[in-house]
């Protein structure tokens, strides 16, 4: 397949997935949209469409206009059935495609915390992909409206909307593609914010002891770009 991918930062890329997109022989281009020379026109041939994280919010299209073109071609390649992957910023822009509110939660989720799937309607197929529950790293001070026709298929304590599915796309609020370095690249840059705390920050000494969590993370992420290929 042709999998385009939206990133926003640059600390902020394909974590695990470009080691799956070699090994799985897809053919891989991006956009970079913290680039001057961003171009988004692969993503029309795509296939596939990854949005990656970033620490902007949807609402922020005044400061970062593109905003508004990535929205508008998500929204395209829903309309063309398209498989789409959102993860936390990148579910955040699948939601508002698809027409939900997107806006600041009460509390921001920074940290290793678990999440409970939930296994109905759309999602009831991923019963075989993923656990009941797992402890997943969350980075993120937004949330979103579940879109009117997807299923929600995760909560966590601080966050009840953690993902959803609808048709070919799915939506991630945390990150289970992160490897290690890219976790310390996430943390350094948002140091201010772990500094700062909060009932669900959790300190730097913390998310790195977590660091071998991560293999099971992006196990279970593989498993689900193996159950969205084959959809």
């Amino acid at each position: 397949m042709h999998i385009h991918y939206f990133q926003h930062v640059s600390f902020e890329g394909l974590g695990c997935i470009a080691e799956w997109c070699r090994t799985q022989g897809h053919t891989l281009t991006a956009t970079k949209w913290f680039e001057p020379d961003a171009n988004a026109d692969a993503a029309a041939t795509a296939d596939w469409l990854i949005i990656m994280g970033g620490p902007m919010g949807v609402y922020d299209q005044d400061q970062y206009p593109w905003l508004t073109t990535e929205i508008n071609i998500v929204k395209t390649a829903l309309e063309q059935k398209k498989k789409v992957l959102g993860i936390c910023l990148g579910s955040q822009i699948l939601a508002a495609a698809l027409g939900a509110n997107v806006y600041a939660h009460t509390q921001k989720e920074i940290g290793w915390y678990p999440v409970d799937f939930t296994f109905q309607e759309q999602a009831a197929d991923l019963i075989n992909v993923l656990p009941q529950h797992m402890d997943v790293f969350h980075y993120h001070g937004d949330t979103f409206d579940i879109p009117n026709g997807a299923t929600r298929f995760a909560a966590s304590a601080a966050c009840n909307n953690q993902a959803f599915m609808y048709d070919n796309a799915i939506g991630l609020q945390f990150h289970i593609e992160l490897t290690p370095t890219s976790l310390v690249a996430m943390i350094d840059h948002g140091q201010a914010e772990i500094t700062a705390g909060g009932p669900f920050v959790q300190q730097r000494n913390h998310i790195l002891a977590n660091t071998p969590q991560l293999s099971v993370n992006n196990n279970a992420l593989v498993n689900l770009l193996n159950y969205l290929a084959a959809k």
